[in-house]
């Protein structure tokens, strides 16, 4: 008897397994669709808002004529919004939501990746020192009077890539001779106060007062000159780079289990973690580039995501990104709407926002295992 029932155990507990693993799929996928919608939302919102408000039904409209492969006007008839909302829709206001929609995803899936590469709830993007490169790049520049430059509107962007490249490179060295995370981040810390310094010594000895209120806006971060040509590099960038991190999503579960355990699955543990650090590096480095130094948004949006669907890579990494992605758009909205008469930086709106939130879950959690 104890035989059959033994059997009847094993040939059912596949079922169950598959049964449960079906329930976690389609969770995931409930998260993400609903998130998809809520990101459709938000960009439509913030086409919508601004000095000339565009009813929602008419962003939605523009857009379709647009892209749609086929002509609409059988279908709906004249077009009945002037050419200068449309302008408004697709030349200023659709390239900046979907700016900071793309920067606020790159900086979520760097931040989770971040996080479980380190193991520490309280790493970000700039970890490598990536932000105070970016700084001294855009602030050199500046300094230097090339203004739109050769390069046009994409000075600073390039800029601040640049220089954001800067302690990518020396982490890289130190890499090739310390096999160590620790001694990683250890050089990125230092990396991001030499690069701070750098930044506070050209503002201060070499540039004048202008130069210093254009330098401290940009590190505020904004998307006040976002365009469609400015959009494709970090689209690109990720696009690629978290590609590949999905596909590397098993070795960074493992990670989470313990080093040990990947190690004797045969895993070079502290080749992949360099590797994935500098994936985190070159997220931020495009994101930064275009937007400015953003806070909050790499370190609470992970634990958020974490929050909804688990520390699974394959789970963590898509949520992130998509949830970051609201969250910046928001956060733009935020920036342009609380005041009549100047635009916010939007670090200001992630900060205020962000660190009572992060304190708030911090606060929960160990109170929790005080209990």
């Amino acid at each position: 008897m104890s035989t059959v029932t033994e059997t009847a155990s094993l040939t059912q507990s596949p079922t169950g397994s598959d049964s449960r693993r079906s329930d976690r799929r389609r969770s995931l996928a409930t998260v993400l669709t609903l998130l998809t919608a809520a990101l459709a939302l938000a960009v439509a919102t913030a086409v919508s808002l601004g000095t000339i408000t565009i009813p929602l039904g008419d962003v939605w409209a523009i857009v379709a004529y647009r892209i749609s492969p086929v002509p609409l006007d059988a279908i709906w008839g004249d077009r009945w919004w002037s050419a200068t909302r449309e302008a408004i829709v697709f030349e200023s206001r659709l390239p900046r939501a979907l700016t900071a929609a793309v920067v606020g995803a790159a900086l979520a899936v760097a931040g989770a990746v971040a996080q479980a590469v380190t193991r520490n709830p309280l790493a970000d993007p700039y970890l490598l020192g990536v932000s105070s490169g970016a700084g001294f790049g855009v602030a050199t520049v500046t300094v230097l009077g090339f203004g739109a430059g050769t390069l046009g509107i994409f000075t600073l962007p390039f800029a601040a890539f640049a220089g954001a490249l800067l302690p990518l490179a020396a982490t890289i060295v130190v890499s090739l001779r310390a096999h160590s995370v620790t001694a990683i981040v250890l050089v990125g810390v230092a990396l991001s106060m030499v690069f701070s310094s750098l930044v506070t010594f050209v503002l201060l000895v070499l540039g004048d007062v202008h130069q210093l209120g254009t330098v401290m806006q940009w590190l505020a971060g904004g998307f006040g000159d976002a365009n469609w040509r400015s959009l494709i590099a970090p689209t690109l960038v990720l696009i690629v780079t978290g590609t590949a991190i999905m596909l590397c999503s098993r070795r960074l579960n493992l990670l989470l289990a313990g080093d040990d355990g990947a190690t004797a699955l045969g895993m070079n543990v502290p080749r992949f973690r360099v590797l994935i650090l500098l994936a985190v590096s070159l997220l931020a480095a495009a994101a930064v580039a275009v937007s400015g130094t953003i806070g909050f948004v790499g370190l609470l949006v992970p634990h958020l995501a974490a929050y909804l669907v688990g520390r699974n890579a394959a789970r963590l990494v898509p949520t992130a990104g998509l949830l970051g992605a609201v969250a910046l758009v928001l956060a733009d909205i935020l920036a342009r709407s609380l005041s009549n008469t100047t635009e916010l930086p939007i670090g200001v709106i992630t900060g205020l926002v962000g660190g009572p939130i992060f304190i708030a879950m911090l606060w929960r959690r160990y109170s929790q295992d005080s209990r």
